[in-house]
């Protein structure tokens, strides 16, 4: 009989974990069902609490479970998806040759929270502040020159959850010739930026998205009210005009656990 490797048993904080797991997965578990509370666990499993307790550690890193601190344990409900397509920047631009009853009709609240901006709490405030080297270099201007940084927040009723939240600079010197494009009073502009833009004779001919994945500090785990060990997308938006200028950058932030970035690549066809 040849050499035998020891066979390696799971801590039974692992098994236990596992076990909740599968059962979710396989859907023997469902969206909101309640889990054994600890004691129950430890007696199931013959062990301690806190191989119980670091069981239901694991589900929570891994976003499966939700509750405690007081509430009852539960299979996590998934929070509404957002998709966000590429082709939305065609149809924003479409949007900002629109009337203004159609205008008025569309915005980041009704068309992607699938809510009236009403119901939310939307903040906006605009500041003019120095380009930054790195923004400067985006935009091909001299570093220190003047830009308007917008920001947007929008929160649920209550004001106390993130549901939307981006900043954009635009070079205060393409936009001054109209200067009711200074002032958070426009907000919110029907049709958006690229609205604003076309009072001021500037078309966008490209937008770069540019994505990455960062992990959240505590603030942003409150303000977002994140499940532990959910990183949020960050999307930097460059906007190029028809002369090849960039004209806005934006950075916006969305919890990787409700959103789907989607990139649509029209492909023009083979000439015959």
């Amino acid at each position: 009989m040849g050499p035998e490797l020891t066979a390696v048993t799971a801590p039974v904080h692992l098994r236990i974990a596992d076990d909740i797991r599968v059962k979710i997965e396989t859907g023997e578990l469902g969206p909101d069902d309640q889990l054994p509370t600890l004691g129950a666990l430890a007696e199931q499993w013959s062990c301690s609490v806190t191989s119980a307790r670091g069981a239901i550690a694991l589900l929570r890193e891994q976003g499966l479970i939700s509750g405690g601190r007081g509430q009852p344990l539960r299979v996590r409900v998934k929070p509404r998806m957002v998709i966000r397509d590429s082709r939305r920047h065609q149809g924003e631009k479409d949007l900002a040759i629109a009337s203004l009853d159609e205008r008025r009709r569309h915005g980041e609240a009704e068309d992607d929270l699938g809510e009236e901006l009403q119901a939310l709490d939307f903040r906006c405030e605009y500041r003019r502040v120095p380009a930054p080297a790195e923004l400067a270099a985006v935009f091909g201007i001299e570093p220190g020159a003047e830009l308007l940084r917008k920001m947007y927040e929008t929160r649920d009723k209550t004001g106390r959850t993130r549901r939307a939240y981006s900043v954009s600079w635009v070079p205060v010197s393409l936009i001054e010739s109209n200067p009711s494009l200074l002032s958070d009073d426009c907000e919110p502009w029907p049709g958006g930026a690229q609205n604003q833009f076309r009072t001021v004779g500037i078309e966008i001919a490209e937008v770069v998205d540019e994505v990455r994945a960062i992990m959240p500090t505590t603030v942003d785990v409150q303000r977002w009210a994140l499940e532990p060990g959910v990183p949020l997308l960050a999307v930097r938006r460059i906007s190029i005009d028809t002369d090849k200028r960039v004209v806005e950058v934006s950075d916006a932030q969305y919890p990787a656990d409700r959103t789907e970035l989607r990139f649509t690549t029209p492909l023009r066809p083979w000439s015959n």
